[in-house]
């Protein structure tokens, strides 16, 4: 998705506690009021666990 960056996807996810599933990084990114298409890609995600934000970034830009 190259219209999303890895700093978009951090402004996005600030404040995060780890380890977390795909839905609470969907609700973390709502209320730091994330675009939309972060937000549909968090929720799009394959996976539900992530031990840190390495893995998010992974799983978003490598899907």
């Amino acid at each position: 998705m190259a219209d999303l960056s890895p700093i978009d996807l951090q402004k996005a996810l600030s404040g995060m506690d780890y380890p977390t599933d795909k839905k609470h990084l969907v609700e973390v990114a709502r209320k730091n009021k994330a675009a939309d298409k972060i937000v549909s890609r968090l929720d799009g995600l394959k996976e539900d666990h992530f031990d840190g934000p390495n893995e998010v970034q992974k799983a978003v830009f490598n899907s």
